[in-house]
């Protein structure tokens, strides 16, 4: 049964947490509609009920996906819409069709990222060039990773949105016996956080690779979750348009960032890993193939800090590594310098 507040919800993208937040709103009695691109994938879904690419041991009951390749059809029966497709191509997806399309929905972002093209979050950059209601926008954050949520292992799920009604009605929607939600009105905060942290991560990846060992890492997270803290706490009015603080206590910010920087399951860390070992960025995608976030958001978030005016000299460190050819090493032995 649909929640009247939601009606019918629709998934954009089918990647691995896609499929993650697929599984749970159908273990919770929503059918919805999923866009899919590959019509492969869309006929091996609809004849198999698993996505033949990512979390493939989640099967779905029969009548609980409606897959399509036909994102108008999907915009124009859904009311609420939940985005979980990489930053790098959400602008593409969401500029493929008419601006007409995106009115009046509520929008979900499941994105950890900032948009590549325009240096900005979903949320301003739907407000700036869709008129986009931010009463209408709810994000999600961890720390949740998709393949304990296959496995049905207690997760959290934290949701930001500025319209009580909304949030509480996400949150309640993906909330189970294995899934716990929170909520809060930070959805700068929450964002920007799960941004730098998938930079962070890909650095502890690094420092794996190097060689490093825990008592470095502990002290590099330390000193990356310092950095975070000055960049969305010294800076407020700068990056939060609205008045409320972040709770840096909370799983959503801290705790995210741990499990990122620490777990097997981080596609972050393991990208970092890679480049530590000295493969190629292309290298590095091609072996994992799938989307590390944090790649794309250290150059979006190079941008932001220009533009603030906000030192991010960790961020900053491993965006060199990535974008600017930098030896790994060499620029890990002048990070040992920096953190304390």
């Amino acid at each position: 049964m649909e929640n009247n507040t939601l009606g019918q919800i629709g998934i954009i993208g089918n990647g691995s947490w896609g499929t993650a937040l697929a599984k749970i709103l159908t273990d919770n009695g929503h059918t919805i509609q999923w866009w899919i691109r590959n019509e492969d994938a869309i006929k091996y879904l609809s004849t198999r009920q698993h996505n033949p690419h990512y979390l493939t041991s989640v099967r779905f009951m029969p009548g609980t996906i409606i897959p399509t390749n036909d994102l108008k059809a999907l915009l124009s029966e859904c009311n609420t819409v939940i985005i979980a497709v990489p930053s790098a191509y959400v602008q593409k997806v969401i500029e493929s069709v008419d601006k007409s399309y995106w009115c009046n929905k509520n929008i979900i972002s499941a994105i950890k990222g900032v948009l590549p093209d325009a240096n900005k979050l979903l949320n301003d950059y739907l407000s700036l060039n869709f008129d986009f209601p931010l009463d209408h926008y709810v994000s999600i954050m961890g720390p949740c990773h998709a393949e304990e949520v296959a496995e049905e292992r207690l997760s959290y799920l934290t949701f930001s949105g500025l319209n009580d009604q909304l949030t509480y009605a996400v949150a309640k929607s993906f909330n189970n016996t294995y899934i716990n939600t929170t909520s809060n009105h930070d959805i700068w905060g929450a964002q920007y956080a799960a941004v730098l942290k998938n930079i962070y991560a890909i650095g502890a990846g690094m420092a794996r690779a190097l060689d490093y060992g825990d008592n470095f890492l502990s002290v590099y997270i330390t000193n990356c979750y310092r950095e975070m803290y000055h960049f969305l706490s010294d800076h407020f009015e700068k990056v939060h348009p609205s008045n409320e603080h972040p709770d840096f206590h909370t799983s959503a910010y801290l705790g995210d960032l741990l499990v990122t920087c620490y777990s097997l399951h981080s596609r972050n860390r393991t990208f970092g890993a890679m480049i530590g070992k000295g493969y190629s960025v292309k290298a590095a995608m091609l072996e994992m193939n799938m989307v590390a976030e944090g790649y794309y958001a250290s150059r979006g978030m190079q941008s932001v800090s220009k533009e603030f005016t906000i030192a991010i000299p960790i961020a900053s460190c491993i965006y060199e590594i990535l974008w600017e050819n930098h030896n790994a090493a060499d620029s890990f032995r002048k990070l040992e310098k920096m953190l304390s």
